[in-house]
């Protein structure tokens, strides 16, 4: 095994301390050397370095225990920009976010069945119009693109919708803008974002799945994603769940995304408005066609009990699939997000219903699962914390 240098104990000591700091609203120099088991001179030395770089701020005086009140120090959090790009949607989104999560500028471009070069031109864009909107020193680029990936490599090996293959995107976007550049699955993003940002802040295991053109899940177990081994773990948007069913764009059929995804609940929406005259969507649209997520949310907004059927059956394959999970995995905190987590309890109770008819009730009992808070921000902010984890040492 390779000795440490000095560098390297450094560098690990810097982490070790930010960490705590940013894991407390304050903290002194004294409580930050006992909970890290560090000397009070290397705390001491560390602290100084975070100062001089403007990542943490003395911000008052804390109670005294019998000398000098210690000082306290808190994380500066506008003082690094870290930026964050979802291209799993029709279109490409980022963000500009400040170290505690909180979104300072959007922006976002149509892909319009764009692939291949054009694709990448277009991600190439929307980053560049971001860093011209920083005012602030950027810690780095983190990346949420749909398909298979090899995060460590920062090639996308397969990318169905965007049609690129073996594409070295990392290389590219750190050669193009000069910073250090994270890429994970979409799904693995997303996952992370909940940890770091949501409601399962902080927690070992976790599984987010995000349901939206696509369906994946992002695992984290013991507070590290885990990517299997050919880094494809949580693709189950390509597990078949209907015999003989359905078509699946992956070539396969009766996959989990041609009943459960944002375009299968569409495409039923559409079949019932063509089958129904009377349907609430030819008051709502003029042509089938216009029917999308939108559509069908005002729909199930007014009642319609043709959409609430059909939101149940998307749920209740859903559940199917945090059924296998939990069985395989034994992870207690399910999050849903993405597009069809908009439907809210219309979709959350049928995957409640199915998962706990479908697993065992020993595991059931002690799993929960919910709607993400993070809406359509959970990529732009998991791929954020991307830069936290890798940059800043956060997790």
């Amino acid at each position: 095994m390779q000795k440490a240098t000095r560098q390297d104990t450094r560098a690990h000591n810097a982490q070790l301390i930010f960490r705590a700091i940013y894991g407390q609203d304050e903290i002194s120099r004294a409580d930050l050397a006992r909970v890290t088991g560090l000397t009070r001179t290397t705390v001491s030395d560390v602290v100084s370095e975070l100062l001089r770089d403007g990542l943490v701020a003395e911000v008052g005086l804390g109670k005294s225990v019998g000398g000098k009140p210690p000082i306290l120090l808190s994380v500066v959090e506008d003082s690094r920009v870290l930026l964050g790009v979802d291209l799993a949607n029709s279109e490409f989104r980022g963000a500009l976010i400040n170290l505690r999560g909180q979104i300072c500028h959007r922006a976002s471009l149509p892909v319009r069945e764009r692939d291949g070069d054009a694709a990448l031109n277009l991600v190439l864009e929307l980053i560049q119009s971001l860093l011209s909107a920083a005012t602030r020193p950027i810690a780095g680029i983190g990346i949420g693109t749909p398909g298979l990936m090899d995060p460590h490599k920062r090639i996308v090996r397969h990318a169905v919708n965007l049609d690129w293959r073996d594409l070295p995107l990392g290389d590219v976007l750190e050669q193009r803008f000069g910073l250090p550049v994270y890429i994970a699955n979409d799904s693995q993003v997303a996952a992370l974002g909940e940890q770091v940002f949501g409601e399962g802040r902080g927690a070992a295991n976790l599984i987010v799945i995000k349901a939206g053109r696509g369906i994946g899940a992002g695992i984290i177990l013991g507070g590290q994603l885990y990517y299997g081994d050919g880094f494809g773990a949580g693709e189950i948007g390509h597990v078949a769940v209907v015999e003989q069913g359905e078509l699946c764009r992956c070539g396969n059929r009766g996959c989990l995304e041609t009943v459960a995804s944002s375009r299968a609940v569409v495409n039923q929406a559409r079949l019932l408005a063509r089958q129904d005259p009377g349907s609430i969507y030819n008051r709502l649209v003029s042509s089938y066609e216009l029917i999308d997520t939108e559509v069908v949310l005002r729909a199930l907004e007014s009642g319609d009990e043709g959409t609430r059927a059909i939101i149940d059956r998307a749920g209740a394959y859903l559940g199917i699939a945090v059924a296998y999970l939990v069985g395989t995995l034994n992870v207690h905190r399910i999050v849903l997000a993405g597009s069809l987590a908009r439907f809210g309890p219309a979709l959350l109770e049928p995957v409640r219903r199915e998962f706990r008819r479908r697993a065992l009730g020993a595991l059931t009992a002690d799993t929960v699962v919910h709607l993400s808070n993070l809406g359509t921000d959970i990529v732009a902010l998991g791929a954020a914390a991307q830069v936290l984890s890798n940059e800043l040492g956060l997790m």
